[in-house]
Parts: C-alpha cells; structure tokens; sequence
C-alpha cells in the first residue's frame, strides 16, 4: 500500500504522515526533504518558494517511485504538497488499488478560530527554519487553493473544520 498526502501548508500532513508511520511502520517519504536535497545538491535552480515549478519537477520522479513501490508489494507513505491534482491519471487502475490518497484542507472559520494553535504547531514534526511569513489570509488562499484544484479534479478533500486532532485519528483509523 502506498499512502500519499497533500494538502495546504500547516495542515497536519506531515504529523498525519508521522503517525500514519507509527501505526504501520511504512516507510515515509517527505518531498520537502526530497525538494530541498534537490536544491541543496545544485541539481536544480529552483528555490523553495518556486512551488509550482517544484511540482513539475518533483513529481515525475515521485510518481515513479510509487509505481516501484506498488511493482515490489512494499508500503510506503508519501507526504508533500508538490501532488498534482491531476496525479490520478499518470496511474493505471493496477496501481490505483494500492494508492490511498489523503488531500487535507482547513476551512476559514477553521483558520480564523485557530490561528493560535496552527501557529504553535507548526514544528510540531519538523523544525521550520523560516515559517514566520504566513498570514491569515495566506493560509484561506493557499487552502481554497487545494480545495478548489483536487475537487475539480474529482477528489475527496479532508475538510479540518471543527476537530484537528479528531480528524487526523480518524484519518489513521481508516
């Protein structure tokens, strides 16, 4: 099983991805580690704030790691945000049966109640060395962003809206 998970900056992908880790013990790929290796090693010009270009460039080799995974019978979990809406249709039906995919997103009223804590925890799993740019505003744009872009794309988004923390093991329990 592979198990790949997008979605807007600070909505938990990554201590989903974590947690997701502890319970199956799968291997866990993060392509923010992947985008910066990239960076750091000169292979690309890009910088970290080239998003879109970064997804053009990250996943073909992404999709292709998950088609080695699934072509071995290994697990793996995929977390990151450079997952193409359209990233179901680079896959076979063979392949989508092994593919959970996991799209989270927060509503504004989620953001507007919690700024707080979506703050205090945004190095709950990894230690952000710059994260001090986002704003209200910032985050509803970047979360439409991905609610708008996989739901055309005929995808299920996680809706965070009331409950993160019951949401995320409600995610885990599936």
């Amino acid at each position: 099983m592979v198990i790949i998970i997008t979605g807007a900056s600070h909505t938990g992908k990554t201590l989903l991805a974590q947690r997701l880790l502890e319970k199956y013990k799968y291997p866990y790929l993060s392509l923010d580690h992947l985008k910066m290796g990239l960076i750091r090693s000169s292979k690309t010009n890009l910088t970290p704030e080239d998003d879109e270009a970064l997804t053009d460039e990250l996943w073909p080799i992404v999709r292709e790691m998950v088609k080695t995974a699934i072509e071995n019978q290994q697990n793996l979990i995929v977390e990151g945000c450079y997952i193409p809406s359209s990233w179901r249709n680079d896959f076979s039906e063979q392949y989508l049966r092994s593919i959970r995919f996991i799209c989270l997103a927060m509503s504004d009223a989620y953001i507007e109640a919690h700024i707080d804590e979506i703050r205090n925890h945004a190095s709950a799993i990894e230690k952000r060395l710059c994260d001090t740019d986002y704003t209200i505003e910032s985050l509803k744009f970047d979360n439409h962003y991905y609610m708008d872009a996989f739901t055309r794309s005929g995808e299920q988004v996680t809706m965070i809206d009331t409950d993160f923390w019951q949401t995320v093991e409600e995610l885990v329990e599936q």
